[in-house]
């Protein structure tokens, strides 16, 4: 292949895609459906409308995605048998705030599992160039970059929903006191969650403003609450709601339940502030001993040294 025929190729590729963006920016010609047209206002409490409103990327590569879609959702279903586990990964994904689907969780493995496996193989013909077992040593490269792919997809996901049920955990005692003040002034428990999910602005104050989107959309405020408890499964949400829920049912006063729950609330939190200062004593040590230590010792012996020697 010349130059002139490669910079032909590469000419004629990037006018194909310049052209296919182009073509893809273009606004459809045809009246929108009823699902269009109504999903603007479902956006608050259906994730489907909220999938069509947002705006979509344009795929320069239609028919490489349709060939290769086949052979994507069969590796979803075996890394799905293989695997199992989807309860725990729904979980995940709910705690992470992600609007991702289990397929996608799989299909985001089967990636993962692709580029470790590429890059395995990579790494084991360059190790073992050199010798007459290449084809072995790519082999377990293959076999052991999938599985460090896989794995390293799943501990993003837990990382993210560790952090995001941590923020929550953080954000609870705040959200819970907002609750006892507000019924305790008079108002109902769905109006007391309702001005904390429209003054709050953490993920907690989130989360409740959903469960109150679906109980302004029909549904009843004890199985909203029910949901938020069950999805999240952190566990002083859970005890929050399990406390209203009885109260609720039994038409005990919340206001005393939530002062409870508020106390409880504080003094958890003080207890982890103390749990986190005992396992960082240790790492609180480290600057004493190698920083300022060593530049005390160095101000306190060094004027002697410079008198001794000097002086003799």
């Amino acid at each position: 292949m010349n130059p002139a025929l490669a910079a032909a190729l590469v000419a004629g590729g990037t006018l194909g895609l310049g052209l296919w963006l182009l073509a893809s920016a273009v606004p459809r010609i045809g009246r929108p459906r009823l699902d269009q047209r109504l999903a603007p206002y479902l956006v608050d409490v259906s994730p489907v409308a909220a999938q069509l409103v947002s705006p979509r990327r344009s795929d320069p590569l239609p028919v490489l995605g349709a060939l290769l879609a086949p052979l994507a959702e069969r590796g979803t279903r075996l890394l799905e048998s293989v695997l199992g586990g989807e309860a725990t990964i729904r979980m995940r994904l709910r705690q992470s705030g992600s609007s991702a689907t289990v397929g996608g969780h799989r299909t985001r493995q089967l990636s993962g599992a692709l580029i470790g496996a590429a890059a395995g193989a990579a790494l084991g013909v360059v190790a073992g160039r050199e010798s007459l077992a290449v084809i072995p040593v790519a082999i377990v490269g293959i076999g052991a970059g999938a599985i460090g792919g896989i794995a390293l997809v799943d501990a993003v996901l837990a990382r993210a929903a560790k952090r995001r049920s941590q923020r929550i955990a953080q954000e609870f005692p705040t959200v819970v006191e907002f609750l006892a003040l507000s019924v305790a002034a008079g108002e109902s428990i769905v109006e007391a969650l309702r001005r904390v999910a429209r003054t709050g602005s953490g993920e907690l104050a989130g989360e409740l403003d959903r469960v109150v989107s679906r109980q302004a959309a029909g549904q009843p405020i004890a199985e909203g609450l029910a949901e938020l408890r069950d999805e999240l499964a952190i566990p002083s949400v859970s005890r929050l709601v399990d406390q209203v829920l009885a109260a609720i049912e039994r038409g005990t006063p919340l206001t005393e339940v939530l002062r409870a729950q508020a106390a409880d609330a504080r003094d958890d939190a003080k207890r982890s502030l103390l749990d986190a200062a005992g396992t960082r004593e240790v790492a609180m040590l480290i600057p004493l001993v190698f920083l300022i230590l060593p530049v005390t010792v160095l101000f306190a012996v060094y004027p002697g040294l410079l008198v001794l020697q000097f002086g003799f």
